[in-house]
């Protein structure tokens, strides 16, 4: 009986057959709208490349984007921060408390982001905990923290966290603790064995976790809107009004593709030193 290597069969035969049902639904529900919104941001309201030239000579649109990246940049080092013990403490501590601590976390991805900002608005409107706790402390009138930069970074923080923590885990899990111990045994403390072993081995978590929760930053819509500052508008913001306020669907188009772009400069940095296949994998080597 001869049989045939997986190289010299038919493709027919191969993966594509399995791939053609993903491929038919990207390509219908992704590429093709992808597509229509690139061509009406060169042909909204005549064919040229004026939507672009108009963001170009914009101040507004230079100021909402670097208030952009200025935030996703502050969300991005707060979620790190809050996320880095969580993550050490999932994976270094016992299997029940690893166990409720990452139910805790994956909570959080089956709770809608409408849900969320609302529960924000309750928290921290003029008659929610927050407020009532700083009048009982003596601070009153109590700061207006609602519909400001503070509750819209904060709540962009909270929403992300997850996605950080998770590709921190994920490294950590794999980092054995000998090295941290082989470390103490030849003299150093905890905190240096830690700074100088252990935070450098989890550093591919700390890339991939970072990548990850700047570039979901980038594209907020809800929260921004809803909890943040008229002053602290974000891309997404501006894409929302000219096509739902101002039904200029040639400039939204226009800085939608300008917004997908830097996602993919931002994306391909990443693949150029690290490698999207890292990103999901949580690769430590």
């Amino acid at each position: 009986m001869k049989y045939r290597s997986a190289q010299s069969r038919p493709l027919a035969e191969g993966p594509l057959p399995l791939m053609a049902p993903a491929g038919i639904f990207l390509a219908l529900f992704f590429l093709v709208p992808l597509a229509y919104v690139g061509w009406m941001s060169i042909s909204q309201p005549a064919v040229g490349l004026q939507n672009f030239a108009r963001l170009l000579h914009s101040s507004l649109f230079a100021s909402v984007l670097y208030q952009t990246f200025k935030t996703a940049f502050v969300v991005t080092v707060l979620a790190l921060i809050f996320a880095y013990p969580l993550a050490y403490a999932a994976a270094n501590g016992t299997k029940r408390f690893a166990t409720f601590l990452l139910m805790v976390v994956a909570l959080s991805f089956w709770t809608s982001y409408l849900v969320r900002t609302y529960a924000w608005m309750v928290i921290l409107g003029n008659q929610g905990p927050i407020t009532a706790l700083l009048v009982w402390l003596g601070w009153d009138p109590a700061p207006k923290l609602l519909f400001t930069t503070f509750s819209s970074t904060l709540a962009m923080t909270h929403a992300l966290i997850p996605f950080m923590t998770m590709s921190l885990y994920s490294v950590m899990k794999r980092i054995d603790p000998l090295y941290v111990r082989a470390a103490e045994s030849l003299g150093a403390s905890p905190l240096r064995a830690f700074i100088t072993v252990y935070l450098p081995l989890s550093a591919p978590g700390i890339v991939n976790g970072c990548t990850l929760v700047f570039i979901s930053c980038l594209g907020f819509y809800v929260m921004p809107v809803l909890l943040g500052s008229p002053r602290d508008q974000m891309i997404a913001g501006i894409i929302g009004d000219q096509i739902e306020q101002t039904l200029d669907f040639g400039l939204g188009s226009a800085i939608s593709i300008v917004l997908l772009a830097l996602t993919v400069a931002i994306y391909a940095l990443y693949n150029r030193f690290f490698g999207l296949d890292r990103l999901w994998a949580g690769d430590d080597r």
